[in-house]
């Protein structure tokens, strides 16, 4: 039977937790195209966690209650944070993350803007913007006869390449 944990170490749990859902944000918003899903499922799922973690302090903390119940009133009622909730439940039940891909180009010269990405890699077989992972890059023929990725950065004045959720609110705490 496990110990009755302090309100110290469940803060620091929340905490931890906290940090993994920022680096699911790092990943996401800055890592490479092969982890950037990986990082919306833990921004997405450790987001989540936090706020059960927190919720153990009712065993610690007699006004916990008192001082939750405003913040999980306006968490229920803001559009963004419940969009999130549904997420959560999809991935954690079905292990699915429902995206689109929307890719922009604002000039891209064919062939030319192609030596913009360096030399193609051995046995590039075609150039791909814009797919299901948000990236760009080289499809590679593998001597099995397999096709892998290799990932390159899109330059901004080229076009860019993003993830959406579909049907995702237009507002988060009443802003815009």
């Amino acid at each position: 039977m496990a110990s009755k944990r302090t309100t110290s170490q469940i803060l620091k749990d929340a905490h931890e937790s906290l940090k993994t859902a920022e680096f699911g944000f790092a990943l996401l918003t800055k890592g490479p195209p092969n982890l950037r899903l990986c990082g919306l499922r833990n921004l997405v799922i450790f987001g989540r966690v936090v706020t059960f973690v927190l919720q153990n302090l009712r065993s610690t903390e007699k006004n916990f209650d008192q001082w939750y119940d405003k913040f999980q009133e306006e968490m229920k009622s803001d559009q963004l944070l419940v969009f999130f909730k549904d997420i959560r439940n999809i991935l954690e039940k079905e292990g699915e993350l429902r995206l689109h891909v929307r890719t922009h180009l604002k000039h891209f010269t064919f062939p030319q803007d192609l030596s913009r990405f360096g030399p193609p890699p051995p046995y590039a077989k075609a150039f791909f913007m814009g797919d299901q992972l948000g990236g760009s890059g080289w499809e590679i023929q593998l001597p099995d006869g397999s096709v892998s990725k290799y990932y390159v950065e899109l330059p901004i004045d080229i076009g860019s390449v993003s993830l959406h959720f579909p049907e995702s609110p237009m507002s988060h705490q009443g802003k815009k």
